[in-house]
């Protein structure tokens, strides 16, 4: 199985601090948030993954190369100034994703989380497309964004956590360019294509400096 982190986004409410470094390039405790993502991906065994690059992505690439010295290899996506959003992203590397397996994972890269993604490499989709991560809702998003797939539609919705399992048909009736990935979830939940799991442990959203820096204070402690 292989893994796709998400990296090709502006970084817009991050500046100045994303003005000449892409936001999965931020550090936690003197370390690139990518470079979480890609050690927990070798833990949990995955070791070719994929990255999408857009805004100062050679920065990424500079600093990755080919995944060699972090014991992975790394394939990259290059996107158009601006980027695909993430499922245009997706889409655009399903080749490189699907060439011996259909299911693969997903993670955004401006996420700081100790998700153990081993029991996505574990999980059964059966008749199903996808399985995405949820979380508690965070100060900056209380209303959430899905809800548990075995809940009425008036039920409580939780955050989106940015990590998932896919299959390559939940993208096959769409064609690659500019696409969100939010409105194809929330039509695969009504489908009900997509399981969901709620997940407790640790996770933030770097979305903006002040979310960065207090979770740098966290990890001093």
């Amino acid at each position: 199985m292989k893994a796709m982190i998400l990296a090709a986004g502006r970084g817009k409410r991050m500046m100045p601090l994303t003005t000449h470094l892409p936001k999965p390039m931020l550090k936690v405790a003197d370390r690139p948030l990518l470079e979480y993502h890609i050690l927990r991906l070798k833990q949990a065994g995955i070791v070719d993954i994929v990255i999408n690059l857009a805004w100062q992505g050679d920065k990424i690439e500079q600093y990755f190369a080919d995944g060699s010295q972090f014991g992975v290899n790394i394939y990259y996506s290059r996107e158009p100034e601006g980027g695909l959003e993430t499922a245009g992203g997706i889409i655009q590397a399903l080749e490189q994703l699907c060439d011996r397996d259909e299911l693969f994972i997903v993670i955004n890269g401006d996420i700081f989380t100790d998700y153990d993604v081993s029991a996505l490499t574990q999980l059964m989709l059966n008749s199903g497309e996808a399985h995405i991560v949820l979380v508690e809702n965070p100060s900056h998003n209380p209303q959430g964004d899905f809800r548990l797939a075995h809940q009425t539609i008036n039920e409580q919705c939780y955050t989106f956590a940015g990590i998932g399992l896919y299959h390559k048909s939940f993208f096959a009736p769409f064609e690659s360019g500019f696409t969100p990935l939010g409105p194809m979830l929330r039509a695969g939940l009504e489908q009900g294509v997509v399981s969901t799991e709620l997940y407790l442990g640790v996770w933030s959203d770097i979305g903006t400096p002040e979310r960065l820096a207090e979770i740098n204070r966290n990890q001093e402690q």
